[in-house]
Protein backbone atom coordinates (compact mmCIF):
# COMPACT_ATOMS: atom_id res chain seq x y z
CA UNK A 1 0.00 0.00 0.00
CA UNK A 2 0.98 3.59 -0.63
CA UNK A 3 -0.04 6.21 1.35
CA UNK A 4 0.03 9.63 -0.08
CA UNK A 5 -0.76 13.34 1.28
CA UNK A 6 -1.65 16.11 -0.48
CA UNK A 7 -0.15 19.88 0.96
CA UNK A 8 -2.56 22.39 -0.62
CA UNK A 9 -5.14 19.65 -1.31
CA UNK A 10 -7.74 22.31 -1.76
CA UNK A 11 -6.09 24.31 -4.26
CA UNK A 12 -6.50 24.40 -8.27
CA UNK A 13 -3.23 21.63 -8.33
CA UNK A 14 -3.80 19.99 -4.83
CA UNK A 15 -7.13 18.87 -5.51
CA UNK A 16 -6.34 17.73 -8.73
CA UNK A 17 -3.69 15.69 -7.37
CA UNK A 18 -6.51 14.13 -5.19
CA UNK A 19 -8.87 13.20 -8.08
CA UNK A 20 -5.98 11.61 -9.39
CA UNK A 21 -4.56 9.77 -7.23
CA UNK A 22 -8.52 8.41 -6.25
CA UNK A 23 -8.84 7.24 -9.50
CA UNK A 24 -5.18 5.23 -8.89
CA UNK A 25 -7.03 4.04 -5.72
CA UNK A 26 -4.14 5.24 -3.90
CA UNK A 27 -5.25 5.75 0.37
CA UNK A 28 -4.24 9.16 1.28
CA UNK A 29 -3.93 10.93 4.38
CA UNK A 30 -5.39 13.84 5.54
CA UNK A 31 -4.21 15.83 8.70
CA UNK A 32 -6.92 16.45 11.46
CA UNK A 33 -6.25 20.31 11.46
CA UNK A 34 -6.74 22.56 7.85
CA UNK A 35 -3.09 23.69 7.53
CA UNK A 36 -3.37 28.56 8.77
CA UNK A 37 -1.17 29.23 6.50
CA UNK A 38 -1.25 32.97 7.07
CA UNK A 39 -0.49 32.25 10.42
CA UNK A 40 3.06 31.16 10.96
CA UNK A 41 3.27 29.99 14.37
CA UNK A 42 -0.03 28.29 14.10
CA UNK A 43 0.68 27.03 10.78
CA UNK A 44 4.55 25.03 12.35
CA UNK A 45 2.44 23.30 15.19
CA UNK A 46 -0.37 21.90 12.58
CA UNK A 47 2.54 20.49 10.49
CA UNK A 48 4.56 19.36 13.42
CA UNK A 49 0.93 17.45 14.23
CA UNK A 50 0.52 16.42 10.90
CA UNK A 51 3.62 14.58 10.20
CA UNK A 52 3.59 12.81 13.52
CA UNK A 53 -0.06 11.23 12.77
CA UNK A 54 1.23 10.77 8.65
CA UNK A 55 4.27 8.74 10.36
CA UNK A 56 1.85 7.26 12.42
CA UNK A 57 -0.72 6.20 9.47
CA UNK A 58 2.26 5.15 7.21
CA UNK A 59 3.63 2.88 9.81
CA UNK A 60 0.56 0.89 9.98
CA UNK A 61 0.43 -0.90 6.50
CA UNK A 62 2.04 1.07 3.94
CA UNK A 63 4.83 0.33 2.05
CA UNK A 64 5.89 3.30 0.98
CA UNK A 65 4.89 7.17 0.93
CA UNK A 66 4.22 9.87 -1.25
CA UNK A 67 4.06 14.09 -0.49
CA UNK A 68 2.79 16.03 -3.03
CA UNK A 69 4.10 19.90 -2.25
CA UNK A 70 0.80 21.88 -4.00
CA UNK A 71 0.94 24.63 -1.10
CA UNK A 72 1.41 28.61 -1.45
CA UNK A 73 -0.11 31.62 -2.19
CA UNK A 74 2.47 33.28 -4.13
CA UNK A 75 2.70 34.84 -7.96
CA UNK A 76 4.95 36.10 -9.99
CA UNK A 77 4.27 39.78 -8.15
CA UNK A 78 4.91 38.73 -4.57
CA UNK A 79 7.89 39.71 -2.52
CA UNK A 80 10.50 37.99 -1.42
CA UNK A 81 9.38 39.10 2.32
CA UNK A 82 6.05 37.57 1.66
CA UNK A 83 7.32 34.24 0.14
CA UNK A 84 9.83 33.68 2.88
CA UNK A 85 7.14 31.68 5.32
CA UNK A 86 6.84 29.41 2.70
CA UNK A 87 10.28 28.64 2.33
CA UNK A 88 10.44 28.05 6.14
CA UNK A 89 7.44 25.61 6.04
CA UNK A 90 8.91 23.99 4.03
CA UNK A 91 12.32 23.59 5.72
CA UNK A 92 10.12 22.80 8.57
CA UNK A 93 8.62 19.77 7.14
CA UNK A 94 11.67 18.15 5.73
CA UNK A 95 13.40 18.88 9.35
CA UNK A 96 10.49 17.10 10.52
CA UNK A 97 10.86 14.18 8.22
CA UNK A 98 14.42 13.45 8.55
CA UNK A 99 13.84 13.42 12.12
CA UNK A 100 11.64 10.64 11.85
CA UNK A 101 12.96 7.36 12.14
CA UNK A 102 9.97 5.56 10.76
CA UNK A 103 9.43 7.55 7.20
CA UNK A 104 13.33 7.23 6.95
CA UNK A 105 12.96 3.56 6.80
CA UNK A 106 10.65 3.37 4.12
CA UNK A 107 10.87 4.13 0.57
CA UNK A 108 9.72 7.89 0.12
CA UNK A 109 8.83 10.50 -2.95
CA UNK A 110 8.17 13.96 -2.71
CA UNK A 111 6.81 16.02 -6.02
CA UNK A 112 7.43 19.74 -5.66
CA UNK A 113 5.36 21.80 -8.02
CA UNK A 114 6.28 25.10 -9.24
CA UNK A 115 5.50 27.77 -12.44
CA UNK A 116 7.78 26.67 -15.61
CA UNK A 117 6.92 29.83 -16.84
CA UNK A 118 8.11 31.82 -14.00
CA UNK A 119 11.06 29.72 -13.73
CA UNK A 120 12.47 30.31 -17.16
CA UNK A 121 11.17 33.92 -17.32
CA UNK A 122 13.93 35.68 -19.15
CA UNK A 123 14.88 32.72 -21.02
CA UNK A 124 15.67 33.17 -24.14
CA UNK A 125 15.44 29.60 -26.07
CA UNK A 126 13.16 29.20 -28.89
CA UNK A 127 11.91 25.76 -27.01
CA UNK A 128 12.60 25.77 -23.19
CA UNK A 129 13.51 22.23 -22.76
CA UNK A 130 14.61 20.91 -19.10
CA UNK A 131 18.08 21.59 -20.52
CA UNK A 132 17.38 25.33 -20.83
CA UNK A 133 19.36 27.46 -17.89
CA UNK A 134 16.72 29.54 -15.25
CA UNK A 135 16.39 32.59 -15.72
CA UNK A 136 14.45 33.83 -13.05
CA UNK A 137 13.65 37.60 -12.84
CA UNK A 138 11.05 37.66 -9.77
CA UNK A 139 11.31 37.29 -6.35
CA UNK A 140 8.93 34.18 -6.13
CA UNK A 141 10.50 32.65 -9.02
CA UNK A 142 14.59 33.05 -6.96
CA UNK A 143 12.07 31.33 -4.09
CA UNK A 144 10.96 28.48 -6.06
CA UNK A 145 14.70 27.69 -6.97
CA UNK A 146 15.70 28.13 -3.55
CA UNK A 147 13.09 25.41 -2.38
CA UNK A 148 14.13 23.47 -5.22
CA UNK A 149 17.47 23.61 -3.78
CA UNK A 150 16.25 22.51 -0.05
CA UNK A 151 14.41 19.52 -1.93
CA UNK A 152 17.52 18.12 -4.00
CA UNK A 153 19.94 18.55 -0.66
CA UNK A 154 16.91 16.46 1.43
CA UNK A 155 17.03 13.60 -1.25
CA UNK A 156 20.81 13.46 -1.74
CA UNK A 157 21.33 13.21 2.22
CA UNK A 158 18.65 10.14 2.08
CA UNK A 159 19.62 6.95 -0.40
CA UNK A 160 15.78 5.47 -0.45
CA UNK A 161 14.39 8.87 -1.57
CA UNK A 162 12.82 9.79 -4.93
CA UNK A 163 11.97 13.14 -5.93
CA UNK A 164 10.29 14.92 -8.67
CA UNK A 165 10.54 18.62 -8.87
CA UNK A 166 7.66 19.60 -11.60
CA UNK A 167 7.69 22.61 -13.28
CA UNK A 168 4.34 23.49 -14.98
CA UNK A 169 3.59 25.88 -17.62
CA UNK A 170 -0.12 27.85 -17.21
CA UNK A 171 -2.31 25.59 -15.25
CA UNK A 172 -6.14 26.37 -15.39
CA UNK A 173 -9.48 24.67 -14.56
CA UNK A 174 -12.83 24.59 -12.57
CA UNK A 175 -12.53 26.30 -8.99
CA UNK A 176 -9.59 28.22 -9.41
CA UNK A 177 -8.99 30.94 -6.21
CA UNK A 178 -10.16 34.51 -6.98
CA UNK A 179 -8.51 35.53 -4.57
CA UNK A 180 -5.04 35.27 -6.89
CA UNK A 181 -3.70 37.77 -9.51
CA UNK A 182 -3.41 34.53 -11.57
CA UNK A 183 -5.50 32.84 -14.27
CA UNK A 184 -6.43 34.24 -17.43
CA UNK A 185 -8.68 31.22 -19.17
CA UNK A 186 -11.15 31.55 -15.57
CA UNK A 187 -11.06 35.31 -15.63
CA UNK A 188 -12.27 35.35 -19.21
CA UNK A 189 -14.63 32.44 -18.00
CA UNK A 190 -15.86 34.44 -15.40
CA UNK A 191 -16.35 37.64 -17.27
CA UNK A 192 -18.35 36.01 -19.63
CA UNK A 193 -20.84 34.15 -17.11
CA UNK A 194 -21.00 37.36 -15.52
CA UNK A 195 -21.37 39.84 -18.61
CA UNK A 196 -18.01 42.09 -17.26
CA UNK A 197 -15.78 43.58 -19.67
CA UNK A 198 -12.38 41.28 -19.69
CA UNK A 199 -9.27 42.89 -18.95
CA UNK A 200 -5.82 41.92 -20.89
CA UNK A 201 -2.92 43.07 -19.67
CA UNK A 202 -0.36 41.80 -22.18
CA UNK A 203 -0.57 41.94 -25.91
CA UNK A 204 -2.77 39.57 -27.75
CA UNK A 205 -0.23 38.20 -29.71
CA UNK A 206 1.64 36.69 -26.27
CA UNK A 207 1.91 32.93 -26.39
CA UNK A 208 1.64 31.01 -23.87
CA UNK A 209 1.07 27.13 -22.90
CA UNK A 210 -1.71 26.01 -21.24
CA UNK A 211 -2.32 23.06 -19.72
CA UNK A 212 -5.65 21.21 -18.19
CA UNK A 213 -4.64 21.17 -14.31
CA UNK A 214 -5.88 17.63 -14.30
CA UNK A 215 -3.80 16.41 -17.47
CA UNK A 216 -0.90 18.44 -15.75
CA UNK A 217 -1.66 15.54 -12.11
CA UNK A 218 -2.21 13.16 -14.15
CA UNK A 219 0.84 13.58 -16.13
CA UNK A 220 2.94 14.74 -12.97
CA UNK A 221 1.67 10.80 -11.81
CA UNK A 222 2.61 8.95 -14.24
CA UNK A 223 5.89 10.26 -14.73
CA UNK A 224 6.32 9.06 -10.63
CA UNK A 225 4.97 5.32 -11.88
CA UNK A 226 7.62 5.64 -14.60
CA UNK A 227 10.19 6.22 -12.06
CA UNK A 228 9.57 3.28 -10.06
CA UNK A 229 10.67 4.39 -7.07
CA UNK A 230 13.81 4.72 -8.17
CA UNK A 231 16.38 7.16 -5.66
CA UNK A 232 17.68 10.76 -6.69
CA UNK A 233 15.88 13.95 -8.32
CA UNK A 234 14.37 14.58 -11.59
CA UNK A 235 13.20 17.84 -12.90
CA UNK A 236 10.54 17.82 -15.25
CA UNK A 237 8.81 19.91 -17.28
CA UNK A 238 4.79 19.52 -17.18
CA UNK A 239 2.77 21.15 -20.30
CA UNK A 240 0.78 20.88 -23.43
CA UNK A 241 3.64 21.64 -25.60
CA UNK A 242 0.75 23.22 -27.49
CA UNK A 243 1.53 27.08 -27.80
CA UNK A 244 -1.38 29.35 -27.87
CA UNK A 245 -1.90 33.14 -28.49
CA UNK A 246 -4.38 35.46 -26.50
CA UNK A 247 -5.97 35.97 -29.85
CA UNK A 248 -6.64 32.32 -30.30
CA UNK A 249 -7.80 32.02 -26.61
CA UNK A 250 -10.41 34.99 -27.20
CA UNK A 251 -11.66 33.32 -30.65
CA UNK A 252 -12.07 29.90 -29.05
CA UNK A 253 -14.13 31.65 -25.94
CA UNK A 254 -15.70 33.52 -28.89
CA UNK A 255 -17.27 29.80 -30.66
CA UNK A 256 -17.72 28.30 -27.26
CA UNK A 257 -20.11 31.05 -25.80
CA UNK A 258 -21.69 32.61 -28.70
CA UNK A 259 -20.68 36.23 -28.21
CA UNK A 260 -18.21 38.40 -28.37
CA UNK A 261 -16.36 38.65 -25.50
CA UNK A 262 -16.07 42.52 -24.50
CA UNK A 263 -12.10 43.29 -24.02
CA UNK A 264 -9.89 46.20 -22.34
CA UNK A 265 -6.56 46.22 -22.50
CA UNK A 266 -3.98 48.05 -20.71
CA UNK A 267 -0.90 47.49 -18.52
CA UNK A 268 -0.46 46.38 -14.77
CA UNK A 269 2.75 46.33 -12.62
CA UNK A 270 3.44 42.94 -13.41
CA UNK A 271 3.23 43.22 -17.04
CA UNK A 272 6.80 43.33 -17.67
CA UNK A 273 7.74 40.36 -16.48
CA UNK A 274 6.22 38.01 -18.64
CA UNK A 275 8.27 36.76 -21.88
CA UNK A 276 6.08 37.33 -24.65
CA UNK A 277 7.05 33.95 -26.33
CA UNK A 278 7.00 30.94 -24.40
CA UNK A 279 7.00 27.30 -26.09
CA UNK A 280 7.63 24.45 -23.70
CA UNK A 281 8.82 21.08 -24.65
CA UNK A 282 10.12 18.05 -22.25
CA UNK A 283 12.81 16.00 -23.05
CA UNK A 284 12.50 13.31 -20.09
CA UNK A 285 10.58 10.59 -19.15
CA UNK A 286 8.55 11.14 -22.40
CA UNK A 287 7.06 7.36 -21.05
CA UNK A 288 5.22 9.23 -18.51
CA UNK A 289 3.10 11.50 -20.24
CA UNK A 290 -0.57 10.94 -20.93
CA UNK A 291 -1.85 9.58 -23.89
CA UNK A 292 -3.60 12.42 -24.84
CA UNK A 293 -3.94 15.83 -23.30
CA UNK A 294 -7.16 17.56 -23.78
CA UNK A 295 -7.42 20.20 -26.66
CA UNK A 296 -7.74 23.77 -25.10
CA UNK A 297 -11.50 24.03 -27.06
CA UNK A 298 -12.27 21.19 -24.84
CA UNK A 299 -10.38 22.44 -21.77
CA UNK A 300 -12.16 26.14 -22.12
CA UNK A 301 -16.00 24.50 -22.90
CA UNK A 302 -15.48 22.39 -19.69
CA UNK A 303 -14.00 25.53 -17.83
CA UNK A 304 -16.92 27.46 -19.20
CA UNK A 305 -19.92 25.14 -17.83
CA UNK A 306 -17.94 24.46 -14.37
CA UNK A 307 -18.35 28.38 -13.97
CA UNK A 308 -21.76 29.29 -15.23
CA UNK A 309 -22.65 25.98 -12.70
CA UNK A 310 -20.69 28.13 -9.78
CA UNK A 311 -22.84 31.47 -10.77
CA UNK A 312 -25.85 29.88 -10.77
CA UNK A 313 -24.88 27.82 -7.59
CA UNK A 314 -23.27 30.22 -5.21
CA UNK A 315 -22.06 28.74 -1.54
CA UNK A 316 -24.28 28.64 0.97
CA UNK A 317 -27.45 28.73 -1.27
Amino acid sequence: MTLAWVLGARGLLGSAFCRALSREGVTQFAPTEAFQWADESKLSAQIQAAVHEFSASASGGAMRWEIYWAAGVGTMGSSAESLAPETRALILLLELLQADSRLMAMPGTLVFSSSAGAIYAACMDEVITEQSLPAPNTAYAREKLSQEELLRAFCAANSRMTMLLARISTLYGAGQATGKAQGLLTHIARSIVRGKPIGIYVPIDTIRDYISVDDAASEIISTLRELNSAPGALVKIIASERPTTIAEIISIFKRIARKSPRITTGASKTSGLYSRRVQFRSIVSRKGRIAKVRSLTVGIAQLLSAERFAHANPPGR
